[in-house]
């Protein structure tokens, strides 16, 4: 069986040391917010502009000021702070972010990642995710392992326009963690009930 969406949140956290900085891109990540233990003391940066995200505010504590740069309502811990976008990017930029979990399309076993734009569709623009993907400590794509049409969203070579060059630490996927080194992706972690030969495209895959 593969994992549900809240055992890939799960699986992330435990890649996060304690008291560690971190940046969740919008969709699949955000869900690591609601599930981080308080003990770790994580802080959850946005790009919108907040530190010290907590995760989605109960129905009674939904702010339409309080928002996430994907547009969400969110709650926040006590010792939130809130600054503009400048001031934002100058912490990815400036390296003071530990991790960013993102979505992807695709990664690559040269550790590249391409998750902004299909071409031929609808593009809004690829937001912060090239600053995040060039500025942040280790780079943690969460996605889905294939794709709407079965095909496998971990590549050799990603065919989609990228989003960064040889930037990607570790992926994880419903089907397991895996570590691109440059020639194939390192099976970290399977899954329980999945085997490698699940994963298709096995000369991609080697054992750790």
């Amino acid at each position: 069986m593969s994992w549900s969406k809240i055992e890939m949140a799960k699986e992330v956290i435990e890649l996060f040391k304690k008291d560690s900085s971190v940046n969740l891109g919008i969709g699949l990540p955000t869900l690591v917010a609601e599930h981080i233990p308080e003990s770790m003391n994580i802080m959850i940066h946005s790009e919108n502009g907040v530190l010290g995200v907590k995760g989605r505010p109960k129905n009674s504590e939904v702010s339409a000021t309080l928002i996430n740069a994907g547009k969400e309502t969110i709650s926040i811990n006590d010792s939130a702070s809130f600054f503009d976008s400048s001031l934002s990017f100058g912490m990815i930029r400036g390296g003071h972010i530990d991790y960013c979990v993102l979505g992807g399309m695709e990664v690559d076993t040269e550790r590249s990642l391409a998750n902004w734009m299909i071409p031929g569709k609808k593009v809004t623009g690829m937001g912060g995710a090239m600053d995040l993907v060039n500025g942040s400590k280790c780079v943690i794509i969460m996605m889905g392992h294939f794709n709407k049409s079965g095909e496998s969203k971990l590549k050799k070579v990603c065919e989609l326009p990228l989003t960064g060059l040889a930037v990607v630490d570790i992926v994880v996927t419903d089907y397991g963690v895996f570590k691109p080194n440059g020639n194939k992706f390192e099976i970290i972690k399977l899954a329980s009930g999945i085997e490698k030969e699940d994963l298709k495209e096995l000369d991609l895959y080697e054992e750790k």
